[in-house]
């Protein structure tokens, strides 16, 4: 299955329910995708292919809330909204508690859900586009070198080449030829740039 963060998953183990969601979704221009346990939903489960996950709490096998500790494994967690019974509600203000975004007590309303979910997917949008720059920049800095990590962590400090140089003991042009690589493997041209980058990033040094 192709990524699509825009698609919604419903893993629950009622046939009719599961039905009656995909169907409300499909009316409203939204994909989604059903799974009758939580073994069959992790089979070929990535983070990307998901914006939300509607759960139930209660299933046969994994529960919903054991389902949820294993998502939270992976690098990414998209928006996870528990679907529950009225005995069930405790538990899923634990999960709130414990990172999941919200809980809809069944019966639920058709156009709550909706909306809960729509905004759901929107923040979902907002932060997998900030992990993945995250992740991005993160990549480039395991490229640097243990000494390229020291003398951007100079530069970012606004130290000049040659007390760069002093501080590390080692000559200028070695700095220079260090800041050039630095630059290039961050892909940014100037430190404003890179430190402007790690700071949008809010990657730490």
């Amino acid at each position: 299955m192709p990524s699509n963060p825009n698609r919604i998953a419903i893993v629950d183990d009622d046939d009719a329910l599961r039905d009656a969601l995909a169907w409300l979704f499909s009316t409203r221009d939204h994909e989604a995708q059903s799974f009758a346990s939580a073994d069959a939903f992790l089979k070929d489960y990535s983070p990307d292919r998901f914006g939300c996950i509607l759960l139930d709490v209660r299933m046969p096998g994994m529960s919903g809330l054991e389902l949820f500790q294993k998502l939270k494994e992976y690098a990414y967690l998209p928006p996870v909204i528990f679907l529950t019974g009225h005995g069930d509600v405790p538990m899923a203000v634990g999960a709130l508690k414990d990172g999941a975004t919200d809980f809809v007590e069944k019966p639920f309303n058709d156009n709550d859900i909706v909306d809960l979910v729509e905004k759901s997917l929107a923040a979902d949008l907002e932060h997998r586009n900030q992990w993945q720059a995250r992740n991005a920049v993160e990549i480039r800095l395991e490229s640097l070198t243990p000494r390229e990590r020291e003398v951007m962590a100079l530069i970012l400090t606004g130290r000049l080449n040659k007390q760069i140089a002093d501080d590390l003991s080692i000559s200028m042009k070695t700095v220079e030829v260090h800041r050039a690589r630095i630059l290039e493997k961050m892909h940014v041209k100037t430190a404003m740039e890179l430190a402007a980058l790690l700071r949008d990033a809010g990657v730490e040094t």
